[in-house]
């Protein structure tokens, strides 16, 4: 591996360590700048000061900052984030608990969105103008103008209240009911899905547009090849480097931002975790919660950052030259 290939790696794994440190640092002062005082979150209502200051001291608050802070992160480091201020429970427990409902969501969400994207995206540069290409333009304008909580609530007002084809409210293990466990995904999923398939198809409508007008396109049209073929094997390939960028970043956003959506149709994932720990004033759980997901989502785009060159051979050859 040579110096210039060696450096595409080592400044990307650089900037994140440099991210990690500055994030863990604008998380754990999150407690600082929040108004209130985390002591209130600790004690009963009309505690004494004694009580009060003994909570603080309890918990290190009335340590010096710096001091909190290399104790936190150590603490980070070694896997402990610390114990709930209510329950009392280690926060990672609690996440780790909840993480699977808010990874298969977000996940199957991604993969919905890809679903309809990419056809519709290929199709749509393929036949501007078109009858699916109209369909599409209108659906993402109506899907732009439409916040994913009020669109959560129109899919349960009709799938759910008008038709009663969807359970609205609430969660089924898999292992206890696999066709129940569907079921209370699809809206939470569909309500996800929908505002990222506005993002993916036009990304891939612009870039596959402007593929199906080099060269190598016109040539394999002129051999007279399968219009399939050439979409899929000739085109969509070329242009999908910057889809496949833009995922790294929207699976991190949809990991870290199903908070409204858990919250809409009672979902026991992280983001339920979270609002129940902003109500409570826990404040040491949602630090852990978003170092977490701002580590996941940073971690995500290094990955596709470093993936790319193998994924565009253009790139790796400017690179290495």
């Amino acid at each position: 591996m040579n110096g210039k290939l060696l450096r595409r790696y080592l400044v990307p794994v650089a900037y994140l360590t440099l991210l990690i440190v500055m994030v863990s640092v604008a998380v754990f002062l999150l407690l600082e700048l929040i108004p209130g005082d985390p002591v209130d979150g600790l004690v009963p209502a009309g505690a004494t000061d004694e009580m009060r200051e003994l909570a603080r001291h309890a918990y290190g608050l009335d340590d010096p900052l710096l001091e909190r802070y290399f104790a936190w992160i150590g603490g980070v480091l070694q896997g402990d984030f610390g114990r709930s201020f209510t329950t009392q429970t280690p926060v990672l427990t609690s996440i780790l608990e909840r993480a699977p409902v808010s990874l298969e969501l977000a996940v199957l969400a991604m993969v919905v969105a890809l679903a309809v994207s990419i056809p519709v995206g290929v199709w749509s540069a393929y036949r501007p103008g078109g009858l699916l290409d109209r369909i599409a333009t209108a659906f993402t304008s109506a899907t732009l103008a439409t916040p994913s909580f009020v669109l959560g609530i129109l899919l349960v007002f009709v799938f759910g209240v008008q038709f009663g084809l969807l359970p609205i409210l609430g969660w089924v293990p898999f292992a206890e009911d696999p066709v129940q466990h569907i079921e209370y995904l699809v809206l939470p999923v569909l309500t996800l899905a929908a505002g990222e398939c506005v993002l993916l198809t036009r990304i891939l409508k612009g870039d596959m547009m402007a593929t199906l007008q080099q060269d190598h396109v016109l040539s394999a049209r002129a051999r007279g090849l399968p219009t399939w073929r050439i979409l899929v094997f000739h085109a969509l390939r070329q242009s999908s480097f910057s889809l496949i960028t833009v995922s790294g970043v929207v699976i991190g956003r949809l990991i870290g931002g199903t908070i409204i959506v858990e919250s809409i149709f009672s979902l026991p994932g992280v983001g339920t975790l979270v609002i129940n720990a902003i109500l409570s004033r826990d404040f040491i759980v949602v630090q852990a919660v978003v170092l977490l997901s701002a580590l996941i989502y940073l971690l995500i785009n290094t990955i596709v950052d470093l993936a790319y060159p193998w994924l565009d051979p253009r790139v790796r050859q400017v690179k290495t030259s």
